[in-house]
């Protein structure tokens, strides 16, 4: 059960320039015929138009992933109180089924206190744990931070510089980290500096000063994705330009195209199992070992495919006792193992 890639998107969710960070997340969909994607319009649930905001997010996809042939279903959690809700448990539990969880544009402080202690985020924690790729794209990235920029209410409103709380995602994994999209922004051209989110250098660091000492601050270009890959402790960079990792000491600058250790983003650890409600953790287990829907190819345990492999072993060195014992205890597992010239080839058992 090791969890799935967390995508942070400096911007452009919908543009050709996130072609490749979609596809490196299609890549790894489960080998089933029709990989599941939830969008949540939470972070953009204040607009009129929040459905069409997502909408597009799903016109996007079902294009652009038209040859994996996914299910996409847009899930109206818009504001607490109110029928659509992230509270809302018809409305949410499709994130159970999801292979991705998708969250973009909007009002990152109104996200976060949407999204903040409520069921959709306990529902996406678990199925993230069990394997989901989590992607979050401009405001969201904000928004899953654990420290928000209150980017309109500053630079739309002109509220005294301040930080608000944020859904603190990471913090599962010990890490405390806050993300700023944008972060290389120009739209201010030679007048206004609109970098750092449109707050601008100078403003960026009067916030980054109240901000504890060994809080790190990810700066995501646009058109510039982070994937945080857990599993192999590695974060790949890919777009057009940057990751800036900034610390109360200095910056580190990554480009697009490569790869650094996780531990570049602070000492990490194992999540914290005992966050996730455990009548949620339970559903989500429930469905995660269901058996598949009709047209679903299903997909071997990590149990399984360990006990596979020491039969290879087994084999290798004419243990046959030892590979016949092994054959059994993968059956009962509910698989058959089929030996090829190209290796042992799993198949449900009927």
């Amino acid at each position: 059960m090791t969890p799935g890639l967390i995508v942070l998107l400096g911007s452009g969710e919908t543009l050709p320039s996130s072609s490749k960070t979609h596809e490196f997340v299609a890549q790894r969909f489960p080998k089933k015929e029709n990989p599941s994607i939830v969008i949540l319009e939470t972070p953009a649930g204040f607009e009129p138009n929040s459905p069409a905001v997502a909408g597009k997010i799903k016109t996007f996809l079902d294009r652009r992933l038209q040859n994996y042939k996914p299910r996409i279903e847009v899930l109206p959690a818009r504001k607490k109180g109110t029928e659509f809700s992230p509270d809302n448990r018809e409305i949410v539990t499709p994130i159970l089924r999801a292979d991705e969880i998708v969250l973009g544009p909007g009002s990152p402080t109104y996200g976060a206190r949407q999204l903040r202690d409520s069921l959709a985020v306990e529902m996406i924690k678990a199925r993230h744990q069990l394997g989901a790729t989590l992607f979050l794209s401009s405001s969201a990235t904000l928004a899953f931070s654990e420290h928000t920029m209150a980017v309109y209410e500053i630079y739309k409103v002109g509220e005294d510089l301040h930080w608000k709380l944020g859904v603190n995602y990471f913090s599962r994994f010990g890490l405390s980290l806050s993300f700023v999209p944008h972060w290389d922004n120009t739209d201010g051209g030679a007048e206004l500096d609109t970098s750092c989110c449109y707050l601008g250098r100078a403003r960026f660091e009067q916030l980054r000063a109240m901000l504890p000492e060994d809080h790190v601050v990810v700066g995501l270009c646009e058109h510039t994705s982070l994937i945080v890959d857990m599993n192999e402790g590695i974060c790949h960079v890919i777009g057009k330009k940057d990751v800036v990792i900034n610390r109360s000491d200095g910056e580190e600058i990554f480009a697009a195209g490569t790869t650094f250790p996780l531990d570049k983003l602070g000492q990490w650890s194992e999540p914290d199992m005992a966050d996730i409600d455990p009548a949620v953790w339970q559903e989500a287990l429930d469905i995660y070992h269901a058996p598949p829907e009709k047209g679903e190819t299903p997909l071997p345990s990590a149990d399984v495919l360990n006990l596979v492999e020491l039969r290879q072993v087994a084999r290798a060195e004419k243990e046959w006792q030892k590979a016949d014992e092994l054959r059994a205890q993968i059956a009962e597992l509910g698989w058959l193992v089929k030996d090829t010239k190209q290796g042992a080839e799993l198949l449900p058992a009927v």
